[in-house]
């Protein structure tokens, strides 16, 4: 919960090798933010995909989940963006 909405940000990755060294330290510098994490891509027998989709289920502070986002965003080649939830207090 991140105050009173469930917040899932979804990540589009186009180029998994490419980008995961600066997704790695991105989800480090914000993990004490993020409460479940979710990689999904295309495999086959003789094929893995070079894309897939991330999805982050966020904890804590609003503002570090805008923030990651934010930074998330000027990553090229990334798409990002967030399903909220709200729950009555």
């Amino acid at each position: 919960m991140v105050g009173n909405k469930h917040i899932v940000m979804g990540i589009h990755v186009r180029n998994r090798m490419k980008d995961a060294t600066l997704l790695q330290n991105l989800f480090s510098e914000f993990g004490c933010y993020i409460k479940t994490r979710i990689g999904l891509h295309e495999v086959h027998d003789n094929f893995c995909s070079p894309g897939g989709v991330i999805l982050l289920e966020m904890f804590g502070d609003e503002q570090k989940c805008r923030e990651l986002k934010v930074k998330l965003e000027a990553v090229d080649g990334l798409e990002v963006q967030l399903l909220e939830f709200g729950h009555e207090s």
